[in-house]
């Protein structure tokens, strides 16, 4: 038999006075939420890849719906390894060696970021840094909290990955809107949409710059880009194109970028039909061939990524010689994906024709 012991008074009020007081927090944090939507991170890193290299700083600016700063936070981080040269991102060993470790800035970092959008230019690598820096810091509370438990046998939460509502890509949106881009950094871009920004070029005078003002400049740029270059909030209603995220449907892939689960399933996917060789322009596309896609289309890689998927194409993150085609919208001036594409003989097209003619009939290839 079981027996349920009587709640006293003193209980039911004091769970009774808790109930309130979440229930006013959660007003309180909606409230918040509300008054400022937005908010944008810049960066700092060892490197380039997630899966290889950590963040040295992180910069926060939350943002009103009119484009009004509210909040902001800035955080020196010791990745506890080799933090690189200074010029990646002009911080000194000491000033590292002085900062702070992610997992004790993660509950800061998760307050602004969740329920907003996150603002960042290069989604793929920014959004993959944070992901990866709170998953090792989560990690590592996890192990702290477990011994601490032992010890004191007390709970202590260890965090959670930040979760903004959605995210929106600066960079990717330009080439949304068909932006021809000869500099794809923040300052590069800034000056090809025609706002007041420094150089993106190193110089004497930007070694002396504070990696904070540095970074904090960043990040206001981006702002710039959404709410006044882009149209912000009420060109987003209006449909105008914008490269937005859904953060639940990114995943890490190899190298720590954050991208959709269908491109990096795409990428890994066994490849079920031999590859035929290069696409020769103005035939049909050839199941098993094997396509890539340059940053330089309006279109959203996915698109294109889907549509090769349900012909029977292969996909690929990188660029070799046994590649067929690749889909690129910039002719002239190549960069990147495209100029290695065109010294190697293999076929440029379009997002727009690949798209045609892959809706087209598709030769039948070989199994692999």
């Amino acid at each position: 038999m079981t027996t349920t012991r009587p709640e006293t008074p003193d209980s039911s009020d004091e769970r009774s006075g808790g109930n309130r007081d979440r229930a006013q927090r959660q007003r309180d944090r909606a409230a918040e939420i509300s008054a400022a939507p937005y908010v944008v991170a810049a960066i700092q890193s060892t490197g380039i890849h997630p899966s290889t290299a950590r963040l040295v700083a992180i910069d926060l600016v939350t943002y009103t719906s009119a484009g009004e700063e509210v909040d902001t936070y800035h955080a020196v981080l010791d990745p506890g390894t080799d933090p690189g040269p200074l010029h990646l991102h002009g911080l000194s060993p000491a000033e590292i060696d002085a900062g702070q470790r992610f997992d004790n800035i993660l509950r800061s970092v998760t307050r602004l970021i969740d329920g907003r959008t996150l603002l960042v230019h290069n989604a793929p690598r920014v959004w993959g840094f944070i992901v990866s820096e709170s998953r090792r810091a989560i990690r590592s509370n996890t192990n702290r909290t477990n011994r601490g438990r032992r010890a004191r046998g007390r709970k202590r939460r260890p965090g959670h990955v930040p979760k903004p509502v959605a995210i929106i890509d600066t960079l990717a949106t330009a080439r949304r809107r068909s932006i021809r881009l000869d500099d794809t950094r923040i300052r590069g871009v800034a000056r090809t949409l025609g706002l007041d920004a420094p150089t993106p070029v190193a110089s004497v005078e930007r070694a002396d710059v504070r990696e904070s003002e540095h970074t904090r400049t960043d990040t206001r740029l981006i702002a710039q880009f959404f709410f006044d270059a882009y149209g912000g909030p009420a060109a987003l209603d209006e449909g105008s194109p914008f490269a937005r995220l859904d953060p639940g449907n990114l995943h890490g892939d190899r190298f720590g970028l954050q991208r959709s689960h269908l491109r990096v399933d795409a990428a890994d996917a066994e490849r079920r039909f031999a590859n035929p060789g290069p696409w020769q322009r103005g035939r049909p596309l050839t199941e098993g061939m094997e396509i890539v896609v340059s940053p330089e289309i309006a279109a959203d890689p996915d698109e294109i990524i889907a549509a090769a998927v349900g012909a029977n194409l292969n996909y690929s993150e990188k660029l070799t010689r046994a590649t067929s085609l690749v889909v690129c919208n910039q002719t002239v001036e190549l960069s990147g994906k495209a100029m290695h594409a065109a010294r190697k003989g293999i076929p440029l097209i379009s997002d727009s024709a690949f798209l045609e003619i892959v809706a087209g009939d598709i030769v039948p290839g070989t199994r692999g």
